[in-house]
């Protein structure tokens, strides 16, 4: 399910743009969720609270607080949301880029372009969702390629994910829901009930412990060496490794 959160201090507007999506979500047979929020200030604190959107209308002239700074905010806490700014000027378009702003969208916007926006937006929304993690993460939500997970570990209730960059990252879950979510990618194994690896940075296999590539040793449990060792051989047979 899409998420998107229109946020404008013009009344009309919303209106307006809940209206062309419910005319697109009828044309689409899409399923899209949307939130209407007539401050910044409303949108950061629900998105602080841990509300994650997919796709942020952000007006850029707002009273208190202008867009591109709101957004700004925003890439504290998710750094993956597509954000559209909305104005009838072109004055903020180079700073829109500053926070990684998906397209800059002059006013007013008919129901045509707001269709191509929207077909634009959702096919690469699709595309990332298909081949990436969503974390909730102690910095914020964030997105990962399940190919940046070298490992992780529970420690009292928190999971450690160490990425194949070094950079690990605290996140709130459990290690069962996250070996479920990774199941159809085929390369992850839970050897121990605090550990989940990525098979495909395996670096050595011993009757005590496996060795990733970033040296970090998992330990295996007694009796578990020949059934990581076979699930281990099996995906190196499968991938060519």
């Amino acid at each position: 399910m899409i998420k998107i959160a229109f946020c404008d201090d013009d009344s009309a507007v919303l209106s307006d743009l809940h209206e062309l999506l419910a005319l697109y979500r009828a044309e689409k047979n899409k399923e899209i969720d949307d939130y209407t929020f007539h401050s910044p200030l409303d949108l950061i604190a629900e998105i602080e609270r841990g509300t994650r959107f997919d796709i942020l209308f952000l007006d850029v002239l707002m009273p208190g607080q202008n867009g591109i700074d709101a957004a700004t905010e925003i890439r504290n806490y998710d750094k993956n949301a597509k954000i559209i700014f909305l104005t009838s000027s072109s004055e903020f378009a180079v700073q829109s880029y500053t926070v990684n702003a998906f397209y800059y969208q002059l006013k007013p916007i008919c129901a045509e372009g707001f269709a191509r926006l929207m077909d634009t937006v959702l096919s690469q929304c699709e595309k990332e969702q298909a081949s990436s993690l969503i974390l909730h993460c102690k910095t914020g939500i964030t997105r990962i390629k399940p190919a940046q997970l070298e490992y992780c570990e529970v420690i009292h209730r928190t999971l450690f994910i160490h990425l194949t960059s070094g950079k690990v990252l605290e996140c709130i879950g459990s290690l069962d829901e996250l070996g479920r979510q990774l199941i159809p990618y085929g390369s992850f194994l839970r050897p121990h009930r605090s550990y989940l690896v990525n098979l495909e940075y395996i670096q050595n296999l011993s009757y005590r412990a496996i060795t990733m590539s970033c040296l970090a040793e998992i330990p295996i449990p007694r009796g578990k060496y020949n059934e990581i060792k076979n699930a281990f051989l099996e995906y190196a047979f499968l991938t060519g490794r």
